[in-house]
């Protein structure tokens, strides 16, 4: 059944400004690219952690009728102060950390298309954190070759 999110999907005007913000400012990884026939790149996957991506395709940005009620993407982050201040040494424009409605520290930003983002980081008080600690993530075991 449903383990969690899989992938967010974005449709971007400048796929390689988005890749540096994605990959550069926020520190994520690329995973792998799309390309087309020629070898051009026209979309990507980026990893954010766990089981969890961010895909990307540069093209024009569609109607809200066609991309139904999109929001924002949520962002998990283990300590929001230190995020928050590495994000602006990087020229990132994002909020002062705030209490959010369900108990966990939230702040803003928006991708280089407008995409807003939030950052969360649990706390004990989070409303989440019961069903956090009843569905742990589960450790990787080493293998040895």
């Amino acid at each position: 059944m449903i383990k969690g999110i899989a992938h967010v999907c974005y449709v971007v005007k400048d796929l390689e400004k988005a890749i540096y913000f994605y990959c550069d400012a926020l520190k994520l990884k690329l995973a792998f690219e799309f390309l087309n026939e020629k070898g051009k790149r026209f979309g990507v996957y980026i990893y954010v952690g766990g089981r969890n991506f961010i895909e990307l395709f540069e093209g024009e940005s569609t109607s809200l009728k066609e991309t139904g009620s999109y929001r924002h993407l949520c962002l998990e982050t283990d300590n929001i102060d230190v995020t928050v201040k590495e994000l602006r040494e990087q020229k990132v424009d994002v909020t002062d950390p705030e209490m959010g409605g369900d108990g966990s520290w939230q702040a803003w930003l928006a991708d280089t298309d407008g995409n807003r983002i939030e950052l969360h980081q649990y706390i004990t008080k989070s409303k989440q954190e019961a069903t956090l600690r009843l569905n742990p993530e589960k450790k990787k075991k080493k293998v040895k070759i």
